[in-house]
């Protein structure tokens, strides 16, 4: 989702800050998966010719998984890929979900539907269907409906934010089926990096010492031992 325009909050879209310099791809624009596939070969063969390491960032494991395994693009022909699947224990990561969902509200996520909220719009496709429009979607119908009950309104929202915290729960699993459906039927080699102690700790600087030394670290160990073609599947777990 995050690479349609706009929404920023919602998809929870990578800052400026966050990018650290480095050109992201695909981002506020509008395509399918098959657009996507072909965007991305011509963009890995022009990083390449600058003697530069393309990532390909999920996310959509749906896409990935198109352009890896289509025999269109020719990808497993054409590439040498190193997968990297960074992990965390469920309930830590659920912990997690359900703060950034608190975060995203504190940061302008009711105001940023309601830009685009449209009572009839189709919230099945497109942009619309990203976890948090429908949910609050809703909430903002039902918000025309109610006049000074300030007490209803919190209790609408309350729900809406609640139905988007189970079903970011819902896509997590899905998307952790799909990871082990592409290791174990694909024949996908994947280096598991398991973070779940990273993410024990709230404070901020804490997080961001452990992610630098134990997750960091050992995924760029990862990909120099790729390019010098000394790539073993490996197992990490981060503490």
């Amino acid at each position: 989702m995050q690479v349609y325009k706009g929404l920023d909050i919602v998809t929870n879209k990578i800052t400026h800050g966050e990018k650290q310099g480095v050109r992201h791809y695909f981002l506020d624009s509008d395509f399918t998966v098959e657009d996507f596939c072909l965007k991305s070969i011509v963009y890995i063969e022009n990083i390449l010719k600058t003697q530069c390491v393309p990532i390909i960032v999920g996310g959509s494991n749906s896409y990935i998984e198109k352009l890896v395994e289509d025999p269109v693009f020719m990808f497993k022909h054409k590439y040498d890929g190193c997968f990297i699947w960074i992990d965390v224990e469920q309930s830590v990561l659920n912990r997690r979900n359900d703060t950034r969902v608190e975060e995203m509200v504190n940061a302008g996520l009711v105001d940023e539907v309601r830009q685009i909220f449209i009572p009839d719009a189709d919230y099945t496709k497109g942009i619309r269907l990203s976890i948090g429009v429908p949910e609050m979607a809703k909430y903002l119908r039902e918000e025309k409906n109610i006049d000074g009950d300030d007490e209803s309104k919190k209790m609408i929202l309350q729900a809406s934010i609640s139905s988007i915290k189970r079903n970011t729960r819902l896509l997590i699993c899905n998307q952790l089926d799909k990871i082990q459906r592409l290791i174990n039927e694909k024949m996908w080699s994947v280096h598991h990096i398991i973070v779940t102690d990273v993410f024990k700790e709230d404070r901020k600087e804490v997080v961001d010492e452990a992610w630098r030394n134990t997750v960091l670290q050992p995924c760029l160990d990862i990909v120099e031992r790729f390019l010098k073609n000394d790539d073993h599947n490996i197992s990490i777990e981060c503490t």
